[in-house]
């Protein structure tokens, strides 16, 4: 019938599954604030708890001639409804039902403290290529200038991007592959990229620079200057091609905003973050262009990755609490200073599940008002446990010393607030994305 070749590239160890089982291990691992100060608070509460029904059982009869047994029964009463179980799985059932519920809408959460952290946020920083845009640029100008076709310029520039992991570059290459040219055409040596720049290249023996104008050149004619601030205005990223010192032509790239960036970040807005922003090592011009068809409210272009960091620090000293929305791969350094890290589309990228605190597992910006939402709901219901505890506790411990409760109606106290709190807390399953 037939031979199949079967080629393993990967252990099933690093399988995008397994991966998300490690991450949800992690995830139990790390404790929320709420959660250390319930268990802080039960390390302390325990000891002072037995060493008041020891007084209890002891001190009345000793110092004022009272009932051994009445009094016995009363310590034993106390006993019975200070077991803090209401309060230690208060917390907890509320977090894994939260985190939960996040999973089942594709939303990845990295542990109580990223889910609490979630909640407070007070901006949010986003990367431009393939969070706010569909992350598929594609050619829509080539612009020769030293008499070379359309086709030549592009084959030229293709088979220098083929070495390049940047999104621009794959565009390229695509382009080139869909026009049908030649991928070998050209012998290309030594080549070397520059981060947030471009890439250069010796080619048939001559130096090629392919990229920003920094990496180009920051001196060209007029009529050139005209036309790139034509691109930039149409929305397009233009990249240079620079032969042996002289500007060969450009390449106008345009990507696709994201359809529902619009109304995703309008939603984040109404879940109460401040501000938006977009970081980029885009051009101003094509910044403002894609920012404005999405709606975010300020921009920072042409940066790099380290520059990036730097904003998201600027903004933290603003607001406090700021998240970094990317695509986890360039944007690591952003994402991992930020106070929340968000990666974009995170099933297959590595980078993403290692970087960030919470992952969309899909494409779909309007998760993030969802996880914000659920967030706020889950600290709301871990606030309600712990006062509903505490109260109950207070209340019975009072009635306990004072005689007023009995053992049975301590055990059904105990019982019933630790189903009120569990019950409370799965509510958060019910949680959906609309």
């Amino acid at each position: 019938q037939g031979v199949l070749d079967v080629r393993a590239t990967r252990k099933s160890g690093d399988s995008t599954i397994a991966r998300i089982i490690r991450m949800v291990e992690a995830a139990q691992a790390q404790r929320a604030p709420s959660q250390r100060f319930v268990d802080t608070f039960a390390m302390y509460y325990t000891p002072a708890v037995i060493a008041i029904a020891v007084a209890v059982a002891l001190l009345p009869p000793l110092l004022a001639g009272g009932d051994w047994a009445s009094w016995l029964y009363r310590a034993l009463v106390l006993l019975v409804i200070a077991c803090p179980c209401a309060l230690v799985i208060s917390t907890p059932v509320s977090i894994v039902a939260a985190i939960s519920a996040a999973a089942r809408g594709g939303v990845l959460i990295k542990g109580g403290a990223h889910l609490e952290a979630a909640g407070s946020l007070r901006a949010l920083a986003f990367d431009k290529t393939g969070t706010l845009t569909v992350g598929r640029p594609r050619v829509i100008t080539i612009e020769p200038f030293d008499g070379r076709a359309p086709d030549e310029l592009l084959a030229l520039a293709a088979a220098v991007e083929r070495y390049s992991e940047h999104p621009l570059g794959t565009a390229i290459v695509n382009a080139a592959h869909d026009r049908g040219l030649p991928a070998n055409g050209h012998i290309v040596t030594d080549v070397a990229a520059t981060t947030g720049r471009g890439i250069s290249a010796m080619v048939d023996g001559q130096p090629v620079r392919i990229g920003a104008r920094e990496l180009v050149s920051d001196d060209v004619a007029p009529e050139v200057e005209r036309q790139l601030a034509a691109l930039e205005e149409a929305g397009q990223t233009a990249v240079l091609v620079e032969v042996d010192g002289v500007l060969a032509g450009i390449l106008g790239l345009a990507d696709e905003v994201r359809p529902e960036a619009r109304d995703a970040i309008a939603a984040i807005e109404r879940a109460g973050i401040r501000e938006t922003v977009m970081l980029t090592g885009d051009r101003p011009a094509v910044a403002y262009a894609i920012a404005s068809q999405a709606g975010v409210d300020n921009v920072r272009a042409s940066l790099l990755p380290g520059d990036k960091v730097a904003a998201v620090e600027e903004l933290i000293e603003r607001h406090g609490r700021v998240g970094m929305v990317g695509d986890g791969v360039n944007d690591a350094p952003a994402l991992a200073r930020a106070t929340v890290g968000i990666a974009m589309g995170a099933a297959g990228t590595d980078t993403a599940l290692e970087t960030a605190d919470i992952a969309l597992m899909g494409d779909d910006l309007g998760k993030l008002a969802f996880t914000i939402r659920l967030s706020r709901s889950a600290k709301r219901v871990i606030a309600q446990n712990i006062s509903f505890s505490l109260v109950i506790k207070v209340v019975f411990l009072l009635l306990a010393v004072g005689g007023a409760a009995t053992l049975w109606e301590a055990v059904f106290a105990d019982v019933g607030a630790s189903l009120i709190v569990t019950l409370n807390g799965m509510r958060l399953l019910r949680m959906r994305d609309v």
